[in-house]
């Protein structure tokens, strides 16, 4: 009889512990993983912390990692997110190509995977992807550089990493305005990879055969201050426009003291919190999202500055 009582004690004290463990379980805050390129730019350093904001106030745990600009650093990301069964991944790309491979990893092991920003070469993996509208931001931008010019004049083009789709999307748009005035002539195009230091270096180096410049067009605002921090150096501050693209700080505010003449605004926090509340939407059950959502992009000039905020926000 007293073995029967203990054997009850011991069958009543292990369902309360595994009654506990469930009830622990169940819980547990789910987890969104905040793969971001680099931050080493302010820019996507509010992208980064955006989102994780967003996936705290819809109740997960959130945390960001940074790939670096560097697609073995972001592979290794993964396959810790992967293993460490993170629920969620919100995803700045370092290259159209090279990070396919990983978010069909992600893919494969059921961890639905919303690039924001930066697009992938492939419509199959991502749950979605976020973007700005690069296209027609620089087309708006483009007819505004033709305008500032007077549909004549010598420039150059900074390009931004030679495998991130926004840097060719940002060119296309503005090229297919541009190209029509034959007086606008682009005397250099060369990548400065979005980086601000570079675009400093490479300016000066094409400013040494083509010191007679009237503008610069760059693929982002990171390269469009240090273009300008070239042309300061060479005494053309004065005389050569520089157009950006991001609606960053330093930017916004060297165009309100008219020393940059314009950007094209995105908003790293609406494709943050967009991409955030698509994730929250897919862990409870939505499948339905369009492979690709593009954000409305809005030319910010020395004339309609005082209308935005930086990085999109309400001024």
């Amino acid at each position: 009889m007293r073995k029967n009582i203990v054997y009850l004690i011991v069958i009543l004290i292990l369902s309360f512990t595994g009654c506990n463990s469930r009830t622990d379980k169940a819980h547990e805050l789910k987890k969104m993983a905040v793969v971001i390129s680099t931050l080493n730019n302010p820019w996507f350093v509010v992208l980064g912390e955006s989102a994780v904001e967003r996936a705290k106030e819809l109740g997960y745990e959130a945390t960001i990692f940074d790939s670096q600009n560097n697609t073995s650093k972001e592979a290794e990301h993964f396959e810790n997110l992967i293993a460490a069964g993170y629920d969620a991944i919100l995803f700045n790309p370092t290259d159209s190509e090279g990070s396919v491979s990983n978010v069909k990893r992600a893919k494969q092991a059921n961890l639905p995977t919303f690039c924001m920003d930066r697009e992938i070469n492939s419509l199959d993996v991502a749950t979605s992807q976020i973007t700005s509208d690069n296209f027609s931001g620089c087309v708006a931008l483009g007819e505004y550089f033709v305008r500032k010019l007077n549909k004549k004049g010598k420039y150059v083009e900074l390009l931004g990493l030679v495998g991130d789709n926004n840097t060719w999307n940002r060119s296309k748009g503005f090229h297919s305005v541009v190209d029509y005035f034959p007086e606008l002539e682009m005397v250099a195009q060369q990548s400065a990879d979005f980086d601000r230091s570079k675009a400093m270096e490479v300016l000066e180096s094409v400013m040494q055969s083509n010191p007679d410049i009237d503008a610069v067009f760059c693929g982002n605002d990171a390269m469009a201050m240090g273009a300008y921090q070239a042309l300061i150096a060479a005494g053309k501050a004065d005389s050569v426009m520089v157009f950006g693209f991001d609606g960053a700080k330093d930017v916004m505010d060297a165009i309100k003291d008219k020393k940059i003449v314009a950007t094209a605004m995105q908003s790293p926090r609406q494709m943050a919190f967009t991409a955030a509340e698509m994730a929250d939407e897919f862990l409870k059950g939505k499948r339905d999202f369009s492979k690709k959502t593009p954000l409305q992009v809005k030319v910010v000039t020395q004339e309609n500055i005082d209308e935005f905020g930086a990085y999109g926000s309400d001024n």
